[in-house]
């Protein structure tokens, strides 16, 4: 008769490192950095000396956990799939919600740390890394409008890098001021001021004016309480 013994199956080192950290990342969002390395070590599966073989000490392991925390793969690949067949508005609503997430998952770790900027990046990484992940990133929310670029004035690149400064600031707990943007409101506030307005005959009134000429708010964006 086979018994557990509660251990890991074995596996690399490099797997069981970011098994660990995956267990680990929702323990330090709920309880911060007193999280203890038996608790890890139960929600890992693995015995504590485990997470010493793979993890010069328990720092370590938290610089780890922020490093996943803050890594944009997921987001990247969550923003590989929206569907590009939906209305605009939609597939910008799912994008937003996509950078949403993950902007709450970081805020959320850096606040159970005690932490309040992102941590310094891990060895080896310098600032033309840096770049080029944040022009990927902005390159993936462009090709989901890319479709739509006509009816926007400006190219979806420069669409891209509005809608991540929005969303970032309209998500951010302090800059916010306890009153996060849903996702529905910053795509109409990024819709209203950027879509392409037609070129009326000279002398005669936009459609955002009244019949004097004075600019107004369209009924759309009067309806967005920002």
């Amino acid at each position: 008769m086979r018994t557990r013994t509660g251990r890991a199956s074995r596996m690399p080192p490099d797997e069981r490192r970011a098994a660990i950290v995956e267990a680990t990342l929702p323990l330090v969002l709920r309880d911060g950095p007193s999280v203890s390395t038996r608790q890890i070590a139960e929600a890992a599966g693995v015995a504590e000396g485990t997470i010493f073989r793979v993890f010069p000490d328990k720092d370590a392991l938290m610089r780890a956990v922020l490093e996943r925390g803050f890594d944009p793969r997921d987001a990247m690949a969550a923003l590989a799939t929206v569907d590009r067949s939906l209305p605009l508005r939609e597939r910008l609503i799912t994008v937003v919600e996509i950078v949403q997430e993950r902007l709450r998952g970081a805020f959320g770790l850096l606040g159970a740390l005690g932490l309040h900027r992102s941590p310094r990046p891990p060895e080896g990484w310098d600032a033309h890394r840096r770049d080029e992940a944040n022009e990927a990133f902005r390159a993936a929310v462009a090709d989901v409008v890319a479709g739509d670029g006509e009816s926007l004035r400006v190219t979806p690149a420069e669409f891209a890098h509005t809608l991540r400064l929005l969303t970032f600031s309209a998500t951010h707990p302090l800059i916010c001021e306890g009153r996060p943007m849903t996702a529905e409101a910053i795509v109409d506030v990024l819709l209203v001021g950027m879509a392409a307005r037609t070129n009326p005959t000279p002398g005669s009134p936009t459609p955002d004016a009244d019949p004097a000429g004075t600019p107004v708010a369209s009924h759309h964006a009067r309806t967005i309480e920002v």
